[in-house]
């Protein structure tokens, strides 16, 4: 029976993320994902960008394309395009898939396409120093915004909701079985599917907010995390700061390949 190990590059460790980073729980999570549907290695493509979280494809033992900053998505729906049959994924942080890459995120859930986008959301540009980015929270220290961060932030679900997204989800590192649990649910939802993750910066963002080590910080997303089936029940002034978890949207709808061939199909186009 498969394990987590059987899609991990151990040479390739000791991994470069700082202590107390959860991106390495994220990396385990996905990888054991992949064993508990038993993926073929082959079957499998992942696509990575620049920043913390771009460097999972380091240490699996797949199919892996590592692309320039903020351009995760464009090339994984070319190979998503070109082979239907594979399991596509992108992981992305928050200045990765949101800031830099925003546009291509928006227009890759309008679209539809099928693959599967794990964002690591650590609220500022951990690998460059730091700086804030576009879902950090208003008021919050950054190396770029040292008297106070004045700019609004978004929320990544709701906007690949408003986008299109047929699945959308949110975990955070301090639950990986719940994080687990969405990641497949998202490389089994048929069309464009994103997985939120929540993750402590303590060398960073934690540091600058005076949060504390990477375990309390960690145990402050918990805190903050509410259910969406306790959050259908709560008011927008209760939901106020709060993490909502869990799946949030999960509808079915044609992806862009099958509506495409299906145009192909009607029209007898020779491909």
């Amino acid at each position: 029976m498969a394990t987590y190990k059987d899609y991990m590059l151990f040479d390739k460790l000791p991994h470069t993320w700082c202590a107390g980073c959860g991106d390495g729980i994220v990396l385990q999570s996905i990888a054991a994902v992949f064993a508990d549907m038993e993926l073929d290695k082959h079957d499998i493509a992942l696509v990575s960008g620049i920043g913390c979280f771009g460097r999972v494809d380091d240490y699996l033992d797949i199919n892996c394309m590592h692309v320039t900053h903020g351009r995760a998505l464009p090339a994984a729906t070319g190979i998503a395009l070109a082979n239907p049959n594979l399991n596509v994924l992108v992981t992305m942080g928050d200045g990765d898939g949101t800031t830099i890459g925003g546009n291509h995120l928006i227009h890759c859930a309008r679209r539809n396409i099928n693959l599967t986008a794990i964002i690591a959301n650590n609220y500022n540009y951990g690998q460059t120093g730091g700086q804030y980015s576009a879902t950090t929270p208003t008021n919050s220290i950054t190396s770029t915004s040292p008297y106070g961060h004045v700019e609004q932030n978004f929320d990544i679900c709701k906007l690949a909701e408003a986008a299109g997204a047929g699945y959308v989800a949110r975990a955070t590192t301090y639950n990986p079985v719940q994080l687990r649990k969405l990641i497949r649910g998202g490389i089994e939802h048929k069309g464009f599917s994103l997985i939120e993750v929540m993750v402590a910066c303590p060398t960073h963002y934690g540091r600058y907010n005076k949060q504390g080590e990477a375990a309390r910080m960690m145990q402050l997303m918990n805190d903050q995390s509410v259910s969406v089936e306790k959050a259908a029940k709560m008011t927008p002034e209760e939901l106020e700061g709060r993490l909502i978890t869990g799946c949030i949207v999960n509808k079915d709808r044609d992806d862009y390949y099958t509506k495409y061939k299906r145009i192909i199909d009607e029209q007898n186009i020779d491909k």
